[in-house]
């Protein structure tokens, strides 16, 4: 997968998406602040979200309507999101701050005038939220676009997922991620899961997790376990406040999750360090060594020679040819024994 010239996979360092949600809290002002705090931090990407509240639901006295579950427990759904949205009419000019800011961003869609509008500004790349994951009419809209997309399974079912993948291939997506996810807010270290990663790969997609945990444990073994995309909220302050602040980073949280990401994908290395003849550190290892003077043409016994540190001689295992072997040259004690030293 690659978005706006970079590439994303396996052999690349984890891609690190920072959200901002509704941290913005209506404000555009603050909505560039934090464009520009995501760039300082060293992300590859940062996220909006472009939605109104009759695009979500619709606005209902009913107790159907009422959020039981935190943070927004005891809110009207119409009432959130008419509070929290950014108009879309701000929605170029955040565009236009990435670019100053030289990072990249896209956008989570959540109906189809909203891919239309961001199809208009060139956004480069479309997530679906995990609300959103099994919306078909959303989904195909998306799909159309051909634009790499990265879908949360935080409420799907591999069923779901499986569907999901179906629809957005038949409308034309050839590159989707799929990021694991854990829909509570902030998600307890013992509820992430993080094996439903693995799971997530045999379904032959690029994996990652959009991570509504505080700290950085779950994403760095993320990263261990295969995901190459991270997903994370971040804000100004948590003491600012906002229905997504409780589970959001402060700016030197994401700057450490990047390092940490980054230096985890690193640590990983590769396994072809099992294949060198000769590894980092061997010379301090056993080898054979002269413990006892050899003349040249004496047979060498068991006295003569030890395994002993550092690793300059012959490896230790040489042990029951070199015993009985001639001795090429006089051998003085101290002398790493090596092959041309024998007959």
């Amino acid at each position: 997968m690659e978005i706006n010239g970079r590439s994303i996979g396996p052999n690349e360092p984890p891609y690190v998406i920072a959200e901002i949600s509704n941290n913005h809290l209506a404000d555009p002002d603050r909505a560039c602040r934090l464009i520009e705090i995501a760039a300082q931090s060293g992300a590859d990407a940062v996220k909006i979200q472009t939605y109104d509240a009759d695009s979500l639901t619709i606005d209902s006295d009913r107790p159907e309507f009422l959020i039981r579950t935190p943070p927004w427990e005891g809110l009207n759904y119409y009432e959130l999101y008419k509070r929290i949205a950014l108009p879309r009419s701000f929605t170029e000019r955040l565009f236009k701050a990435a670019r100053d800011f030289g990072i990249t961003i896209f956008s989570s869609p959540f109906d189809e005038s909203a891919v239309a509008l961001l199809e208009s500004l060139g956004c480069p790349a479309y997530k679906i939220a995990s609300f959103e994951a099994c919306d078909d009419p959303l989904l195909q809209a998306v799909g159309a676009t051909g634009r790499p997309v990265l879908v949360s399974t935080g409420v799907a079912s591999i069923t779901d997922i499986e569907e999901t993948l179906r629809v957005l291939r038949a409308a034309g997506s050839t590159e989707v991620a799929l990021l694991h996810c854990i829909s509570t807010y902030p998600a307890a270290a013992g509820d992430m899961n993080l094996r439903a990663i693995d799971r997530l790969a045999s379904l032959n997609c690029l994996v990652g997790l959009s991570d509504h945990s505080l700290g950085n444990l779950a994403a760095t073994v993320a990263v261990a376990r295969g995901a190459s995309l991270i997903e994370k909220h971040f804000t100004i302050s948590r003491s600012d406040g906002g229905p997504d602040a409780s589970f959001s980073l402060e700016p030197a949280e994401l700057t450490d999750l990047v390092r940490c990401v980054r230096e985890t994908w690193d640590a990983l290395g590769s396994s072809a360090v099992l294949d060198q003849a000769r590894r980092p550190g061997a010379e301090h290892a056993r080898s054979l060594f002269v413990v006892r003077a050899v003349r040249a043409g004496a047979r060498i016994g068991a006295d003569d020679v030890r395994a002993i540190r550092p690793g300059l001689g012959l490896p230790p295992r040489n042990l029951s040819k070199v015993i009985g072997a001639k001795a090429r040259r006089d051998l003085s004690r101290g002398e790493p024994l090596r092959w041309e030293d024998l007959e």
